[in-house]
Formats: C-alpha cells, sequence, structure tokens
C-alpha cells in the first residue's frame, strides 16, 4: 500500500499496519460490489456518506468542547474540568470504535483520513489537559537515606525522592544521586534484579550515565555537563534543570523543563514538550546495545515515530517556529552509540 502524501512520518507504526488491514478488507469489498447490482453499489455509498456525516459532526462537536474548556476562565479552580476533559477522551475512543467498526464498507483513503484525525484529536486533548490541569510538579528532596548497592557492587547511602503531587510520588525510588565525573551503569531487568519502576537521576556534574533494559518511568534533576544513555522507558521521562547535556533515550512521553544548551536524540511515541528551556536541539534516537531490539519492541517503541521533530512548546504560543529549540544538523550529530561494553 502506498502512504498518503498528507500523512505525516509521525503516524505510528500500529495505526499503518491496521490501515493497510483496512485496505485489503476494503479492496475485497469493494470487488464483490463490483460483481453485484447498481442498486447494492448505491445503497454502499449512502451508508459512507452517512457515516463521514456522523464521524465529522462528532470531530466537530469534540473540537467545540476542547474550545470552550481552553476559553474558562481561571482553569485550575473549576473541578468539572477534568471530567469535562475524560468524557472527550471517551468520546474519542467511541469515534475510533464507530471507524473499526465501519471499516470494512469504506474507502481506504477515508479511513486513514479518519484514523489520522482521531490520532490528531488525541493529541489535541493532552495539549489542552496541559494547560488547564495544574501541572504535576516534581520536587526532589531528602526524606531518608537508604543503602543500595549500584551495578559495580559499590554500596552508597542514596536518599529518597518525593514528588508534591501525591498522585505521582516516587518513594524510595533506585537511582545515581550526587555524583561527579563518574561513569554510572545499571542495567534493568537483568539477572536477579527485581523489576524497577521508577528510576532517578539527580545531582550529577560531568557524568556518563548508561542505563541498558527497561524502566517504567525515568526522573531526571539538576544535570550538568552530562551524557545520558538510557533504553525504553515504558512510562514518562521528566527532565529538569539540565544543562550542557546529552540525552539518548526512547519513551513514550518526554516532558523537559528548565533545559538549556542541551541535545536530545528521542525515540517518542507522543510529541516532546518542552517549558523554559533554550538552545535545546532534537535529532533521532541513535543507542545501541546488546538486546535493545527486543527491549524496543517489548516497551512498544521498535519502530521510529518521527516525533523526536514535532516538539510542543508550552511556553510559545506563536503560530511561527519557536527559536527555543531546533532540529540538530546532520552534520553535528554524533554516530550510533554502542553501550554494550
Amino acid at each position: 500500500m502506498e502512504e498518503d502524501d498528507n500523512l505525516p512520518a509521525a503516524d505510528s507504526a500500529l495505526q499503518r499496519k491496521h490501515a493497510a488491514m483496512i485496505e485489503r478488507l476494503s479492496n475485497s469489498h469493494q470487488s464483490r460490489l463490483a460483481r453485484k447490482p447498481n442498486s447494492e453499489s448505491n445503497s454502499t455509498f449512502i451508508s459512507t456518506s452517512s457515516f463521514l456525516s456522523r464521524f465529522s459532526e462528532s470531530k466537530n462537536s469534540i473540537e467545540s468542547t476542547l474550545s470552550r474548556i481552553r476559553q474558562t476562565p481561571d482553569p485550575h479552580t473549576n473541578p468539572t474540568l477534568k471530567s469535562e476533559l475524560d468524557n472527550v477522551s471517551i468520546s474519542i475512543a467511541d469515534l475510533e470504535k464507530l471507524v473499526a467498526e465501519n471499516s470494512f464498507s469504506l474507502p481506504s483513503y477515508e479511513v486513514r483520513t479518519c484514523l489520522k484525525t482521531i490520532t490528531d484529536l488525541k493529541q489535541l486533548v493532552e495539549h489542552v489537559t496541559s494547560e488547564v490541569i495544574p501541572r504535576k510538579k516534581f520536587s526532589f528532596k531528602n526524606k531518608s537515606t537508604k543503602k543500595i548497592t549500584t551495578q559495580n557492587d559499590t554500596v552508597s547511602e542514596v536518599p529518597n525522592v518525593e514528588s508534591k503531587d501525591s498522585v505521582l510520588r516516587v518513594l524510595d525510588s533506585p537511582g545515581f544521586r550526587g555524583k561527579e565525573n563518574e561513569v554510572l551503569v545499571k542495567e534493568f531487568g537483568r539477572g536477579n534484579d527485581e523489576e524497577i519502576r521508577e528510576f532517578v537521576l539527580s545531582e550529577l556534574k560531568g557524568c556518563d550515565v548508561r542505563l541498558m533494559g527497561s524502566v517504567r518511568a525515568l526522573f531526571v534533576h539538576k544535570l550538568i555537563d552530562c551524557k545520558v544513555y538510557v533504553g525504553p522507558v515504558f512510562g514518562s521521562v521528566l527532565i529538569e534543570e539540565v544543562t550542557n547535556c546529552v540525552f539518548v533515550m526512547a519513551s513514550h512521553q518526554i516532558r523537559i523543563h528548565q533545559a538549556k544548551r542541551c541535545d536530545f536524540y528521542l525515540r517518542v511515541r507522543s510529541r516532546p514538550i518542552i517549558e523554559d528551556s533554550d538552545g535545546v536541539r532534537f535529532a533521532p534516537y541513535c543507542l545501541k546495545y546488546e538486546g535493545i531490539e527486543k527491549d524496543l519492541e517489548e516497551a512498544n517503541l521498535g519502530e521510529e515515530t518521527g516525533n523526536w521533530s514535532n516538539v510542543d512548546d508550552f511556553k510559545w504560543l506563536r503560530a511561527v517556529q519557536s527559536p527555543n529549540w531546533s532540529i540538530l544538523p546532520e552534520n553535528e550529530r554524533v554516530g550510533t552509540v554502542d553501550i554494550s561494553s
């Protein structure tokens, strides 16, 4: 199947596979219709028109609701916005179900267009949610100390991490903290290690960090002159207060706050978000280590999405390109980085 030129490279592999399957079903259905009387073909045409009308009506309703939510005075004090946004997400799910149920009788082009519209609506919901719901702010602070053994069997005192938001508290998370000019290596889910859900990098200077295997969430706080190489993250990466660093990481969601003069080599399922940052540059993921292909597939990050270049700057609301980020020129990019050894 040829890709529609109007669809961006950011469409997920899952969506492309779904569209390919739908096209095969549609072509088969249209072939059967070609052998049927004209009256049945006319009936199908009316059904397609009816579907598109219903789809357009639902789409317009969702967009109208989101527009109204964005214009709500003082949204942070409105307790109903969260439930309204949840209802919008349900409406989008219903719209996706509608496409799936009718895909066999629709032209493949219409199906691909509808799937692209649904993807755009999901991203719009994320954007609006970030605007009107109070941002979950993480604070890294000492609560108690705990001995943990790092990859090289050295033992260090590690403070616990706690978020100001109780919903996203990250208590007792292992990590690397307070290091300077060291090579820090950790392998997740290898050997007899128990599963680590969250990992923290905090107050590092001049360090080379290598994280192999998969982790659920990664929190990065106050790094200077560091190079951070990360395997797949199943959930989110939150980066705060970093300067003159290089990050190579794959994740479903990446949020960057207060980054200065940093390069990011990313593979990400949703659009990267920056805020209060400047001089940050982006390029595609380039990490390699033994077993990374399997790790990426298991994390549903096996294929490039192109979202590394679709950056949202929450402090730049104009229609023109934000001056705070740019694409890293190809002649300045590092090659494939192999951290196996």
